[in-house]
């Protein structure tokens, strides 16, 4: 990067805080700014490995996630105790009430690394919502759902053919059995769009646009509350108390969300494996 186009870059940094400044000055409600989602590069700058801050709480949660199975599950008590019990329980719950639950215990426990993967990394990243200093889902941007949807996808298509070989197993995917000549005409279609194009793409864009919901709303109250007590003052600040009292409720609300979101991701994933494993009885 030229000296030029850093320096020009700097400029309209400076000139757009500048600006949100003057318009918190003057009593206007400050302008929300997209850099909230696409931050300018924190580390490695210019480098194939350029990270922003949400890169890079992307990086750092899903290193605290691996750490801690990893200091949990080192040395194994019969009777567990401490952060091995925790571990156990969680590792048991997606075991008993998402593999099992839909695939029965052989199954599910042939998956159970992939859900297992795919629910804590959804469940410890969606978690940076409400984390201080984060106060951003890394999955509030779509990189990270379009690859754990894509996983999904990968992993129940390979199921499907490689129990029936690609031909039967797309047959059996899109063709209802039973139904007159002319509407196969129409529901090979819908069933073809439906199987190898929404699951993976509504799995992705559910997951990011609740997320990303979350995030604005919860940016809308906590700002409205600075605004409030802060910028305008006097008996307005009652309207501060409520947007506080509001952002401080979501702010639980979110945590319901932000575990449903992985059950749901995890759920539908094993849903999609089972599916593919009886494509034939469609």
């Amino acid at each position: 990067m030229s000296d030029r186009t850093a320096a020009n870059e700097a400029a309209d940094r400076l000139r757009e805080r500048t600006l949100s400044v003057i318009n918190v000055a003057d009593g206007e409600f400050p302008s929300p700014s997209l850099n909230e989602f696409f931050p300018p590069a924190i580390l490695f700058e210019g480098s194939p490995f350029e990270l922003d801050r949400v890169m890079l709480a992307r990086v750092v949660l899903s290193g605290v996630m691996i750490i801690f199975f990893v200091i949990a599950m080192r040395s194994p008590k019969i009777v567990p105790r401490g952060l091995q019990n925790f571990g156990e329980i969680a590792l048991d719950f997606v075991r008993i009430n998402i593999a099992e639950e839909i695939l029965g215990k052989e199954q599910g426990k042939r998956f159970l690394p992939v859900i297992t993967t795919i629910f804590f990394l959804v469940l410890v990243s969606n978690l940076g919502s409400i984390i201080p200093f984060i106060n951003i889902s890394p999955n509030a941007r779509i990189g990270m759902p379009m690859v754990l949807a894509f996983l999904a996808y990968i992993v129940f298509n390979y199921v499907g053919i490689k129990k029936y070989g690609f031909f039967k197993y797309v047959k059996s995917s899109i063709v209802v059995p039973g139904v007159p000549l002319p509407l196969h005409f129409l529901l090979i279609p819908i069933e073809f769009i439906s199987t190898f194009i929404l699951r993976p793409f509504t799995l992705m864009v559910r997951l990011m646009a609740n997320m990303l919901a979350g995030h604005i709303l919860l940016v809308l109250f906590f700002t409205a509350t600075q605004y409030f007590f802060f910028t305008i003052g006097g008996f307005q600040a009652v309207f501060g108390v409520a947007s506080l009292a509001a952002g401080i409720g979501f702010t639980f609300f979110e945590l319901l969300v932000i575990f449903l979101q992985a059950y749901v991701f995890a759920l539908l994933t094993s849903v999609y494996i089972d599916l593919a494993l009886h494509a034939d009885s469609h």
